[in-house]
């Protein structure tokens, strides 16, 4: 055990957050002289797993956090923004608090901040009849984004088309494809279900450059499309799920070419709704209706794969797909204004999960995981891997600390870089205090308007969540921000 504490500031409160958690207290279970503060924007902990993944694929992993939440050495404390400035939270509710107070009370920092935004499509921007994907997932997860999220005009739609490929549209598709009776017993709040049940969606196409080979949906989510009772594929042509004879498929490509043969379960045309995979097929305009009684067009560049790089290229041929709802799918990226944001890598600047400076220097104490270090991609099993490795890296430093070179580290403040030279030092090992938190916390933690959240907090609103969910008949039924507020100010 390394004689000099670590006090280590988590900025986000995500998966990947409490996987590094877990694994720093586990590896050191026996450690007095650790702490871990983790600081996060939204007042519920566990980031995607509440606000990202489809509510009708529950996730286990929160009992792990659950744990991690038990160890006296942990604290968590939600509704609290971490950004360069203290002046401007991102969530209007939320308790601002600046990097610079972070550097000050903690000898380690790690951004675990995720990929907040949408990457737009360039020839398609956002308006009546394109949205987002994150737009709509906020909207059925209640994510108390700095904006509420309106419901989108289900009741005036009959086609839509998702550009992207990946598990987020699958989601989204089926959410749209699904009964209202089956989504009902999920963890989908009623306001949705009312939304969702006036819904005249007949069919979904989702639309990818590629082939099924380059697809980034996984199996799982495949086979839940296949299996929907409600709604049925439209078959591909053969040409499309005949294997090529070279190279070796992977496990995963052959699975997805046997089960787009086979097609869904529910023949096609026998049933209410219908989707289809429209592969190579590259959108590159949108025009909005011509009158109330006609529908957007989507123009479509039919595409191949260059044999060479593999990138989709486009044959010279278009096609008009008329559509009333175009929803983008197509990846997501950090936020731009974050500190040691690289624009050119979408997400923080780092290597192996060290944080550098712009200059490639390692920035010592500063960390990154999970999305925020590699941007999004993988799944929950990827980011666990990822947080262990990252975790041990920190716990590594830690220990060998007074053997690192002066010349292969910066420390913040030093003028190594001018995004980071604003930046206090990070505290040092030998005057930290342990059990302080950041001043505004502190105060926060006292006001009578009961804007910090702490994980004890969580556990009564979750609780409760639960309860009111059983009365209905279902898994929970969630609170919004002001509603838990209510909740947690009548326990007093």
């Amino acid at each position: 055990m390394a004689a000099n504490p670590l006090k280590l500031a988590i900025i986000g409160g995500g998966p990947s957050a409490f996987y590094v958690a877990s694994r720093i207290l586990k590896l050191q279970s026996e450690a007095p002289n650790l702490r871990i503060h983790m600081f996060d924007r939204l007042w519920a902990p566990h980031g995607l797993v509440r606000y990202g993944v489809a509510p009708d694929h529950p996730e286990n992993c929160t009992h792990k956090f659950d744990q991690a939440a038990l160890d006296s050495r942990l604290r968590f404390f939600g509704n609290v923004d971490v950004s360069a400035t203290s002046s401007s939270p991102s969530i209007p509710h939320a308790l601002p608090l600046s990097l610079s107070s972070i550097f000050k009370n903690y000898t380690h920092v790690l951004f675990s901040t995720g990929c907040t935004l949408p990457t737009l499509h360039p020839d398609i921007p956002p308006s009546e009849y394109c949205i987002p994907a994150l737009d709509l997932v906020h909207w059925y997860t209640q994510h108390p984004s700095s904006s509420p999220r309106s419901p989108p005009p289900l009741d005036k739609v009959q086609h839509v088309s998702i550009i992207g490929m990946g598990n987020v549209s699958l989601d989204v598709a089926r959410m749209l494809l699904t009964s209202v009776d089956v989504l009902r017993k999920y963890d989908v709040p009623e306001k949705v279900l009312e939304v969702l049940s006036r819904s005249t969606v007949k069919h979904v196409s989702i639309i990818g450059r590629r082939g099924p080979l380059e697809a980034a949906f996984t199996v799982k989510e495949l086979r839940e499309m296949i299996n929907l009772p409600e709604a049925s594929m439209v078959p591909l042509d053969k040409s499309l799920v005949t294997p090529p004879p070279e190279p070796p498929l992977t496990r995963q490509q052959s699975r997805v070419l046997q089960l787009l043969e086979k097609g869904s379960k529910q023949s096609f045309g026998t049933t209410p709704k219908t989707w289809s995979l429209d592969f190579f097929r590259s959108p590159i305009g949108l025009t909005p209706p011509s009158s109330p009684h006609t529908q957007a067009q989507l123009s479509l560049s039919h595409t191949m794969l260059d044999p060479t790089t593999q990138r989709a290229v486009s044959t010279g041929v278009v096609s008009t797909l008329p559509t009333d709802l175009v929803i983008t799918s197509l990846g997501f990226h950090g936020e731009p204004t974050g500190a040691f944001y690289d624009p050119g890598l979408k997400h923080l600047r780092n290597v192996g999960g060290r944080v550098v400076t712009s200059n490639g220097t390692v920035l010592k104490g500063v960390y990154a995981s999970g999305w925020a270090a590699t941007g999004a991609k993988g799944v929950l099993a990827s980011t666990m891997v990822d947080a262990y490795g990252v975790a041990e890296r920190i716990l590594g430093d830690w220990q060998e600390e007074a053997q690192d070179s002066p010349s292969s580290t910066a420390d913040a403040g030093d003028g190594a870089d001018a995004q980071v030279d604003a930046l206090p030092a990070l505290r040092r090992a030998a005057d930290v205090d342990l059990d302080a938190v950041p001043e505004e916390i502190q105060k926060g933690l006292v006001d009578g308007e009961k804007k910090i959240t702490t994980y004890e907090d969580w556990k009564k609103v979750d609780a409760e969540e639960v309860r009111r969910g059983e009365d209905k008949g279902k898994e929970r039924e969630r609170m919004g921000w002001e509603e838990a507020r209510a909740f947690l100010t009548s326990l007093r």
